[in-house]
């Protein structure tokens, strides 16, 4: 399938008062939005300072409801973009086409704790954090935690594919999802799979969805499974005067037989940002040390805890570490996370900034992080970097500072994609958790063929003829 036949349906048709009126008559429950406050609210998620808001804001409570507004879409040929929690980075929420912003945050019920099956059924609304939590009643973990987990919404979690700092031992979102309601570009329901650990019947739909970034059509209800809550965790945080020797013991820890539940990175950069932005977290970084790895490990049995912590340790020494600081108590866990968490909120505190989302084989994680530290002196920008070390995931912070527009907007993409370039290189590729969305797809040709990006395109018209869903994104 040639470049122009997924996007030969564009332009699409304006919202009329026809549209409006057609579309209020879906909603029995919920309600529907036209005002320049409420379309600006819906028109921005947190990708740099963009807005592109919709034309018309929508607001359904129940499937029934999806259903009929993606009807009216379909037969007036108009965009619709699902909009959920609005923490994402890439851009994949915002409607850049006008159109219809599918806003689900009303859709927030957790419907069932399945406890005996280990499993909970939830609408795409629910805030991430409110869902671990309300499983963690129940003696049950919900792994996948994005940074954002207070915030984010599972709707969301699922079109990117989020990870989080855990998804090196449990996985991420796709790994905890059984079952799918998904309203589809015409607006018929239904279910991707079955609610079952093992299913070998037929294609995969699960998985395609996830991660589709709503290009394929509307989550309206998960299935996810979940694990037996840890019950204790070991947390430390280690300084480097090299980013290359933290970057180097990372691989180490796995190779020495340990899976922790979290190995994180952060850059000198990013520590003194947090610190100077983020209130109540006592930490003294020595001038001479560069950065940091935050390791956990959980499980049920603290002795057997300590044994991985005494094997890390001996790994991060052979590295040439610093002196370790073992958190004791919950709130200093709380505070080392809180640090790492609040990472990028402060860069965005000081900046607008691009973030890149590379992902490499953790081996190559120090070329990585050398090779994107050189790009930025060729080209005279400053990154901050940090991330989840364990997959191998850099989140790569371009910072705005006092660079020009002309700059910003023209020469910036030309480093962009040496950085990329370098990442699929070393094996990587252009997203581990953020998606593609908006900002990347112009890079989507270093990762995959044009045979690959046509089977893509092909999977896009099968689901949606008529281009209607989330266009723009991700092709």
């Amino acid at each position: 399938m040639a470049a122009g036949n997924y996007l030969r349906h564009m332009p699409f048709k304006p919202v009329t008062a026809e549209v409006i009126e057609a579309l209020r008559a879906c909603l029995v429950q919920g309600e529907l939005l036209t005002t320049a406050e409420h379309t600006s609210h819906y028109g921005h998620d947190e990708t740099e300072d963009l807005n592109h808001p919709p034309e018309v804001v929508v607001r359904p409570r129940t499937t029934a409801e999806v259903a009929r507004v993606v009807k009216v879409c379909a037969e007036y040929k108009i965009p619709i973009t699902p909009i959920g929690g609005r923490t994402g980075l890439s851009g994949g929420a915002l409607c850049v086409h006008g159109g219809v912003g599918l806003a689900l945050d009303k859709m927030n019920a957790i419907e069932n704790i399945d406890e005996l099956n280990q499993q909970v059924t939830v609408q795409p609304g629910v805030i991430t954090q409110n869902l671990m939590d309300a499983v963690a009643e129940k003696g049950m973990y919900y792994a996948p935690d994005p940074s954002s987990k207070g915030s984010c919404t599972i709707g969301g979690n699922l079109a990117e594919n989020a990870g989080g700092p855990r998804a090196v031992k449990y996985g991420v979102t796709r790994d905890f999802v059984l079952n799918l309601e998904v309203v589809l570009p015409n607006g018929e329901v239904i279910w991707t799979g079955a609610n079952t650990l093992k299913n070998s019947t037929g294609y995969d739909l699960t998985r395609l969805i996830v991660g589709s970034e709503g290009t394929l059509g509307v989550i309206t209800k998960a299935v996810l499974r979940l694990v037996p809550k840890p019950t204790a965790s070991r947390l430390m945080l280690v300084p480097f005067n090299s980013e290359t020797q933290a970057c180097e013991a990372v691989s180490a820890v796995f190779r020495a037989g340990i899976t922790p539940s979290a190995l994180e990175f952060m850059e000198r950069d990013a520590i003194d940002f947090t610190l100077k932005h983020v209130p109540g977290i006592n930490l003294v970084v020595p001038p001479e040390v560069k950065a940091h790895l935050l390791v956990e490990v959980d499980g049920q049995h603290d002795d057997a805890l300590m044994r991985d912590c005494e094997t890390i340790l001996g790994v991060m020494e052979a590295h040439g570490c610093g002196e370790v600081l073992f958190a004791e108590s919950s709130a200093e866990k709380d505070a080392l996370w809180k640090m790492r968490r609040n990472v990028p909120v402060a860069v965005k505190a000081h900046t607008v900034y691009k973030e890149e989302d590379t992902v490499v084989p953790r081996y190559a994680l120090p070329k990585l992080l050398a090779g994107v530290k050189a790009i930025g002196k060729e080209y005279g920008f400053r990154t901050i970097c940090y991330g989840h070390a364990g997959d191998g995931n850099l989140h790569i912070n371009i910072i705005r500072e006092g660079l020009s527009d002309a700059f910003w907007n023209d020469e910036l993409p030309k480093a962009i994609r040496k950085i990329f370039e370098l990442t699929v290189s070393l094996g990587g590729t252009l997203s581990g958790e953020h998606g593609i969305g908006l900002v990347q797809r112009s890079y989507m040709d270093i990762a995959f063929s044009e045979q690959q990006l046509a089977v893509m395109r092909g999977i896009k018209d099968l689901f949606d003829p008529q281009g209607i869903m989330n266009p723009g994104k991700v092709l």
